[in-house]
């Protein structure tokens, strides 16, 4: 099959990427190579990816709406998979222009480039923080989601809003998967695994913030690839509508649209996490207690139902496992990072 996928180069693009290269599809990355993170990093996973011959690079920003529709046109995927995004939380805080910027007018751009094309399936790359601080646990994808605690869940929330539309108008398939907390080799490093992992080999403090009282669903990069390409095979129409017995689907009846949890729905405390990291290093952090920051949400906590209703499975990598991958990946890599 041929693939359409945004953001190639950041962390789970480069693994959806991969997994479908090596089940020999045919995949067209378009990534902006944008410095909120280390360049290097991002060329290495395109470089990693190159070794195949069955993919293709562009290089360029989803608000050039121009080149996305002529990218896509001419990949003409069966599935394209939107999940280039200005990431992270606390960035949103300093710069929020760069959201609106790329996760809705970007995301706009890919969305027209889907309707142009007639696409099979559109997938749309979202996130648990859309929740906010919801104290209802675990989440459910029908739960009220008009809270957002940051604009980069705003802009989450608004680009799924946006697809919903283009379902209902122009009958474009469309799966909003919502991620909770992925890592995993080849991680981003503003997340807190790598972040601890990095200062933790320099003896250095790790900051831990809300004192270490939050909690969050942990989701190892393996899983995350199994449910998206399993969902990918299950577009959102009243032929594959969930059973109600089996979990509360979110299939439109407005049009073909579905949102989807991908979490284990087995959250874990902050201080079990650094403990994890604790016990694969073989040594005690030198930990600094901070208050919870600005637009922090103190738990998430998927419901792997509607998941597993359509797939067959949700995400079980124990926490343990996950993170002495990262580390063996890391320690390889510290060379070129």
């Amino acid at each position: 099959m041929r693939y359409f996928i945004t953001g190639t180069a950041g962390f789970i693009g480069y693994h959806l990427a991969r997994r479908l290269l090596e089940t020999g599809h045919h995949v067209v990355g378009f990534d902006g190579m944008t410095p909120y993170y280390n360049i290097r990093l991002k060329e290495a996973r395109h470089a990693a990816l190159a070794q195949f011959p069955g993919f293709e690079a562009h290089i360029g920003r989803l608000e050039d709406g121009e080149m996305v529709a002529r990218v896509a046109g001419a990949a003409r995927p069966d599935v394209m998979f939107h999940l280039a995004a200005q990431a992270g939380v606390r960035y949103s805080l300093e710069n929020p222009k760069a959201y609106l910027d790329s996760n809705l007018v970007g995301s706009w751009n890919v969305l027209e480039a889907a309707r142009q094309i007639g696409v099979g399936h559109l997938m749309l790359a979202s996130t648990s923080s859309i929740y906010g601080a919801s104290p209802t646990v675990p989440f459910h994808e029908s739960d009220r989601a008009d809270e957002p605690l940051t604009f980069y869940a705003a802009s989450k929330k608004g680009m799924e809003a946006m697809g919903h539309s283009y379902a209902h108008l122009h009958k474009i398939p469309i799966t909003a998967f919502r991620f909770f907390t992925v890592y995993g080799p080849w991680g981003r490093p503003d997340m807190a695994l790598f972040k601890f992992v990095e200062a933790m080999l320099d003896d250095r403090e790790i900051e831990i913030y809300g004192e270490g009282k939050m909690s969050r669903d942990f989701t190892y990069i393996d899983d995350l690839i199994d449910a998206v390409v399993a969902l990918a095979a299950v577009p959102p129409d009243e032929a594959n509508r969930v059973d109600p017995s089996r979990a509360e689907d979110t299939l439109s009846h407005q049009g073909p649209f579905r949102v989807v949890n991908i979490g284990g729905g087995n959250p874990v405390g902050l201080l079990d996490f650094v403990e994890t990291i604790e016990q694969i290093l073989g040594h005690p952090a030198r930990r600094r207690m901070l208050p919870m920051q600005k637009g922090d949400v103190p738990r998430t906590y998927a419901s792997p139902a509607l998941l597993e209703a359509l797939t067959g499975s949700k995400p079980a990598t124990p926490l343990i496992d996950g993170v002495r991958a990262f580390v063996e990946w890391y320690r390889d890599a510290r060379s070129y990072l």
